[in-house]
C-alpha cells in the first residue's frame, strides 16, 4: 500500500461522494422546482376554483333575486286584486240592495194596481147595484 494507491482509493470515494453529493443537490433542486410548480399550480387551482364558485353563486343568486322580485310583484298584484274584489263586492251588495228595493216597490205597485182593479170592480158592482135599485 503505497501512498499513491491509498490516495487513489481515497480519490475514488471522493469522486463517488462528489457524484452522490451532485445527485443529491440535483434531486433537491428538482424537488424544489417541482414543489414550486406544485404550489403555483395549487394557488392557480384555488384562484380558479374561487372564480368558478363566485360565478356559480352569482348565477344562483341572480335567479333567486329575480324570483324575489317576481314574488314581490305578485304579492303587490294580489293586494291590488284583493282591494278591487272588495270594492266590487261592496258595489254588488249595493246593486243587490237597490234591486231588492226596486222589486219590492214593483210588487207594491202591482199590489196597489190589483187593489185598484178590485176597488174599481167593486165600485162598478156598487154603481150597477145602485142603478138597479134606483131603476126599480
Amino acid at each position: 500500500m503505497n501512498g499513491k494507491g491509498y490516495v487513489g482509493m481515497e480519490a475514488e470515494p471522493k469522486g463517488l461522494e462528489a457524484s452522490l453529493h451532485n445527485l443529491l443537490e440535483l434531486h433537491h433542486h428538482k424537488s424544489l422546482v417541482l414543489a414550486h410548480r406544485t404550489e403555483k399550480a395549487k394557488k392557480d387551482a384555488i384562484r380558479k376554483t374561487e372564480r368558478v364558485s363566485d360565478l356559480l353563486v352569482e348565477a344562483v343568486n341572480g335567479g333567486v333575486q329575480d324570483s324575489f322580485i317576481n314574488q314581490k310583484r305578485i304579492e303587490l298584484e294580489i293586494r291590488t286584486l284583493a282591494a278591487t274584489i272588495t270594492r266590487f263586492m261592496k258595489q254588488t251588495d249595493q246593486w243587490l240592495a237597490t234591486t231588492h228595493a226596486l222589486n219590492t216597490a214593483l210588487k207594491e205597485i202591482g199590489d196597489f194596481e190589483n187593489w185598484m182593479k178590485i176597488m174599481e170592480y167593486d165600485c162598478k158592482n156598487i154603481t150597477t147595484a145602485i142603478q138597479n135599485i134606483h131603476q126599480e
